[in-house]
């Protein structure tokens, strides 16, 4: 799908969350021990979600409004995933369920929420985009992970 310039760095880091989906794909295929899995996934949420959702949040989903329907979505969606991310309950069922709502929340923001955006978005509004988020590379690899549980 062809993305703007400024919006890029974000469908890379969506990128990398369908990566994540994979891993736990994987890593439950292998039976291995779900908490090694959600401190995984804790990481991943700390360094790589919150970021991503704040800058979505804050510069992007302005861009259409907060009373807009899919903002609605998007921020629903935000605030389910960070519930499941940061839970206590069963850690297999929240693996399984991060995986499936994680991935949709990706193909829903790249397929619709960020084509409905561009639509609309002003040049100076995407410029700001850029200007405030610059790259959005992980802030690590899965070499520096000690666990690579899906290997």
């Amino acid at each position: 799908m062809k993305r703007h310039e400024s919006l890029k760095p974000l469908s890379r880091d969506h990128h990398h969350g369908l990566q994540l989906c994979w891993k736990l794909r994987t890593g439950l295929q292998k039976n291995v021990d779900p908490a090694r899995m959600m401190a995984y996934c804790q990481r991943f949420h700390a360094e790589h979600l919150v970021p991503h959702f704040g800058l979505e949040e804050e510069v992007l989903f302005p861009i259409l409004g907060n009373d807009h329907e899919l903002v609605k979505r998007a921020l629903a969606e935000h605030r389910r995933l960070t519930r499941l991310f940061t839970g206590t309950d069963d850690p297999t069922a929240r693996i399984s369920q991060i995986e499936e709502e994680l991935e949709a929340h990706i193909r829903f923001e790249e397929r619709v929420l960020f084509t409905a955006i561009e639509a609309v978005a002003t040049a100076e509004e995407l410029d700001r985009i850029n200007a405030l988020h610059g790259p959005l590379e992980p802030k690590g690899t899965d070499e520096t992970v000690e666990d690579v549980f899906w290997m």
